[in-house]
């Protein structure tokens, strides 16, 4: 093997790995049939639904009933207005919604607030804890479903998370939209279809009480639910995925998305460059295949710069097929690339079209350029990651 081709597949190592990781957890979750589920446990669950909410005072005029109604059939709803500057924790008691409020301007994060909500649960604990963001939608039987799940078998369990369809909204909307429809079902049901850990989304997911009460909550993490994804897979805990219950909110205003897309994706890239090489350690030293693939499936990047990877990549090795001769690593990347755009491609076929209009999908390369911008000023600190309120344009 010559200088130049043992160069070029020592860089395409690392961007095939990450497609190898997502191909799996896309043919696994498109493909027809596969391991069901098991059937939902039967019998009550003492539940509480724990809502935190920070300057949610629109969301609640609007949208505010649908929290209210989880509080039927015995559930307890407790919202937690956190550092809230209106008048959340007021609109919030106008529908019947119990209500804790919490000012420290200092540790400031939605961990802080679960941990706060946990602390006024610990007085009459449930048997099951359900965290359902403000802006969110979950109707009781799914409720019901994930809670019943986490008390039968001490694990936290995640339910199909997904933003309302909206062919209406503009290219980022729709775009993202499909992303998260990727993410949060089809990949999660490939996971669970070969047997590896849900990853927490931090809405409509439910925790057994005993291990609730144990859990790191209050840190001023980003992505707390990613974090507490990893803390629960290391203490033997891998989150299960149910995919029969949903949790649901609306489609963001462009300028909303784009914010929200921001904050979510840098806290993903710094969690995973903290986690993931501990997590692939960790599951080969301890044989764990939950704590290895979740440290494999935080090397994969999010959608929009896992394309941009493999063009650049299949780019590169093409220069340097021209340069050196060496063409073997381009031709694989190039099967790469269409590997991972057949996937996408199938995915939209599949389950997208309601989400992302043929027009819009012809416009991602635009998207793609936005994305490196966003990338550039997360790599030079300029992006400001923090837990704020995000713009919905409809609300539940």
């Amino acid at each position: 093997m010559s200088v130049a081709a043992t160069i070029g597949w020592v860089a395409l190592a690392p961007v095939a790995l990450a497609d190898a990781v997502f191909l799996t957890e896309m043919v696994a979750g498109l493909l027809p049939g596969g391991r069901a589920a098991p059937p939902p446990p039967t019998g009550e669950t003492r539940v509480a639904v724990l809502v935190p909410a920070h300057d949610e005072a629109p969301t609640l005029r609007a949208g505010g009933p649908a929290l209210a109604a989880m509080g039927r059939d015995g559930v307890r709803v407790l919202m937690v207005a956190d550092n809230c500057s209106d008048d959340t924790a007021d609109a919030a008691r106008a529908l019947g919604l119990e209500v804790v409020e919490r000012h420290d301007p200092v540790r400031r994060g939605k961990g802080y607030a679960l941990a706060f909500g946990r602390d006024a649960l610990a007085a009459d604990p449930p048997r099951a804890v359900v965290v359902v963001d403000a802006d969110c939608a979950m109707d009781a039987a799914s409720i019901a479903r994930v809670a019943a799940r986490a008390a039968a078998t001490g694990r936290p369990v995640q339910a199909t998370d997904l933003i309302r369809a909206d062919l209406n909204g503009g290219p980022t909307v729709q775009i993202s939209t499909f992303a998260m429809l990727v993410k949060n079902l089809i990949r999660q049901r490939g996971g669970r279809r070969i047997g590896a850990a849900a990853v927490l989304n931090g809405t409509g997911m439910a925790f057994p009480w005993e291990a609730f009460a144990r859990a790191e909550l209050a840190t001023g993490a980003v992505v707390e639910d990613l974090a507490l994804g990893v803390a629960m897979v290391r203490a033997g805990r891998p989150p299960l995925f149910e995919e029969g219950a949903e949790v649901w909110s609306a489609a963001s205003s462009e300028a909303g998305t784009r914010e929200q897309r921001a904050r979510w994706e840098g806290g993903f890239l710094s969690t995973a460059a903290a986690h993931a090489p501990g997590l692939i350690a960790g599951g080969l030293r301890r044989r764990s295949f939950a704590e290895l693939w979740l440290g494999l499936h935080l090397c994969v990047p999010p959608l929009a710069l896992l394309v941009t990877l493999n063009l650049g990549m299949a780019a590169l090795l093409s220069l340097l097929g021209v340069a050196a001769g060496a063409w073997a690593p381009a031709v694989a990347a190039g099967a790469l690339l269409a590997g991972v755009g057949g996937a996408v491609i199938a995915a939209w076929i599949s389950r997208g079209r309601r989400y992302l209009s043929a027009r819009t999908l012809a416009r991602v390369p635009l998207y793609v350029a936005w994305k490196l911008g966003l990338y550039a000023r997360l790599l030079l600190g300029r992006q400001r990651l923090a837990w704020t309120r995000t713009e919905r344009v409809d609300r539940p």
